[in-house]
């Protein structure tokens, strides 16, 4: 039976990937079938094939079945001591080993709701100045596009900063009506996108990669493929910063630990092509890793060289991307990327580009303006074809778009190959297979110490990871049962509020309120009743009426309450004479009203008596 259910496990991780992009087979089995039942109690389901029928026929399920998978628990400086470290050591060092001018990359992959972007952005300002944040680009990914909208909003509760130093909120965020917002001015060097970990390119040329508390959802062959799609994303020198359960503890060949406790890690550069390529394809099958290095390594070169003058913009309108020639030609300062660009004079021209991008979007196809003129700087006459093409992913959604400036002034064809040798690589090779030679009989030895060792670091990393995982589940659900018992607590104060305004107007009132539901069992007795009859409300309600014993001839009363419980009258008024508590004889006055429930339906009745004053003879 359990077999069974692991195959009908299998098969709705299957239909998620074919039907929403959405590949988890490299989560871990526990943990993810954990999370996709939680959903199913919920639902009242119990077998998978049932659910994999309810995605069938309601579509909207995906958006709560991510919602529960991908736990997107985070916080400002999570785990602060290892954060200070970052500002300290690490973040200097980068700068230091690059030029004034030169541009500094970072990457947040697995944001989740844009705390831990922002941070970096804050660790930023406090170890290098805010003036250095203008040669900055945080680039900040997740897989969750609910999560990414949240944090371009950038704006968070008082609880959710409060892990965040007062003066450092005061620094950076600004406040309005209890809610905090990053200053607008810093979030430009933010920039957000989806990117899946396990299927997309990685980001190239990074300085720092912080990966916290993600890398443990995931499965060793998972873990490992990115592992070393991370080694390529960074540069020679770069930094990798992981969460507390994440050790690294088998990839001692692509990180070495500068802080093992603060999980801070130095990329292991590799020789040449030929060796990061063998890398690639430990963890991965060879015709992907061929491709996956391929393409990264011509990506920015390949664009950067492109004799063709190019530019890309995304869709909030961004300068994101221009070749040499563009920057050249157009007289684009490395500081223009990431600006609008609607701020520059490429803008509308030789061409007024927006209402070309605005069709591109609208019609998703490439627009192509030819023979536009253009007169440099230097007054000499260009003319171009001026093409703007959409940029979509593999799944048809709008990126940007992309345009380019064929010079059409003069023809010429050029071309460029890139060429590289792996004999460095072929002679390293053989110098260190003489080495392992030597060193094959100690190895063998060794080996099975080793691989005992190796096992019990395996199994006690995956239960850390295990161990994390549920922690972050409860975090979470602490976080819902919070936002519940706050809804019940303002619920609770506006009942009482209720209460106390429905006794104001009881106390308020000269006479007698008596009410009765419509077995007649007594539901209020006010003050101004315990006055007049001398019977306590502890001691009236919950009885029948007709049953107390009070100086009211209460028998006389039946026929009225029945007629406004049949609704025969909006209003009775009776007369009677009673003794009162003291044992004089009253003329007591009683108007009878229907008591109505929310949908208008008589519930009860309501009796007012009122002590008629003696009229002079």
């Amino acid at each position: 039976m359990r077999d069974e259910n692991n195959a009908d496990f299998e098969a709705l991780l299957e239909y998620i990937k074919r039907n929403r992009g959405f590949d988890f087979t490299g989560y871990k089995r526990t943990s993810l079938m954990r999370r996709v039942r939680k959903r199913m109690q919920e639902l009242g389901i119990e077998d998978f094939n049932d659910y994999l029928d309810r995605l069938e026929v309601a579509p909207d399920e995906f958006v709560s079945l991510f919602n529960t998978i991908l736990i997107n628990v985070t916080s400002f400086f999570r785990d602060r001591p290892t954060w200070d470290y970052l500002i300290t050591e690490i973040l200097p060092r980068i700068a230091t080993d690059k030029e004034p001018t030169e541009p500094i990359r970072l990457w947040s992959a697995g944001c989740a709701s844009g705390q831990e972007a922002y941070t970096l952005a804050m660790a930023i300002a406090e170890a290098l100045g805010v003036e250095q944040l203008r040669r900055v680009k945080i680039y900040a990914t997740d897989v969750d596009e609910e999560a990414l909208e949240q944090a371009r909003r950038a704006t968070y509760s008082s609880r959710e900063i409060s892990s965040v130093p007062p003066e450092m909120v005061e620094r950076y965020f600004e406040s309005s009506d209890g809610i905090y917002i990053f200053r607008k001015d810093l979030r430009r060097s933010v920039i957000f996108g989806r990117h899946d970990l396990l299927q997309d390119a990685p980001i190239s040329r990074i300085d720092l990669l912080v990966c916290r508390n993600t890398l443990m959802y995931f499965n060793a062959e998972a873990q490992a493929r990115i592992i070393s799609r991370f080694h390529f994303a960074l540069n020679d020198s770069g930094f990798l910063f992981l969460g507390k359960a994440e050790m690294l503890l088998s990839h001692g060949d692509s990180f070495v630990p500068i802080d093992l406790k603060g999980r801070t890690f130095i990329k292991v550069p590799k020789g040449n092509t030929r060796k990061r390529m063998l890398l690639m394809g430990n963890n991965a099958r060879n015709d992907e890793a061929n491709y996956f290095a391929t393409h990264v390594r011509i990506r920015d070169t390949a664009f950067d060289a492109n004799p063709i003058i190019q530019i890309a913009i995304d869709t909030n309108g961004l300068l994101t991307l221009a070749n040499e020639r563009a920057r050249n030609l157009f007289n684009i300062n490395p500081r223009d990327l990431g600006h609008p660009l609607q701020d520059l004079e490429l803008s509308y021209r030789p061409i007024e580009l927006h209402s070309c991008i605005d069709q591109v979007y609208a019609e998703r196809r490439a627009v192509t303006q030819r023979e536009i003129e253009w007169i440099s700087y230097s007054g000499e006459v260009f003319y171009f074809d001026v093409q703007v093409s959409p940029l979509q992913d593999l799944n048809s959604r709008i990126l940007g778009c992309s345009i380019t400036f064929a010079d059409v002034t003069r023809a010429r064809q050029l071309q460029e190959e890139l060429q590289r040798s792996n004999q460095e690589l072929e002679m390293a090779y053989e110098e260190l297979q003489s080495t392992n030679e030597e060193l094959e009989t100690t190895n063998e030895e060794l080996q099975s110490s080793n691989e005992e060792l190796e096992t019990t670091n395996e199994e006690l990393q995956s239960t850390n990871e295990e161990l994390e995982t549920m922690n972050e589940e409860l975090q979470s659900t602490n976080e819902e049962l919070q936002t519940m018992n706050e809804e019940l607590r303002l619920r609770s104060e506006e009942l009482n509020q209720v209460n106390a305004f429905l006794e104001s107007i009881l106390t308020s009132l000269r006479g007698g309120v008596v009410v009765v539901n419509q077995e007649m069992q007594v539901l209020v007795w006010n003050d101004k009743a315990e006055d007049l009859w001398g019977l306590r409300d502890d001691e009236a309600l919950g009885k029948h009426f007709l049953n107390l014993d009070i100086g009211l001839p209460v028998q006389q009363l039946r026929q009225p309450i029945r007629s406004c419980l049949l609704g025969e009258s909006p209003s009775i008024e009776v007369i009677l004479e009673a003794l009162n508590r003291r044992g004089r004889t009253i003329q007591c006055k009683i108007t009878f009203t229907p008591l109505m429930d929310a949908r208008g339906d008589i519930c009860g009745v309501i009796m007012l008596m009122e002590e008629q004053e003696p009229v002079d003879s």
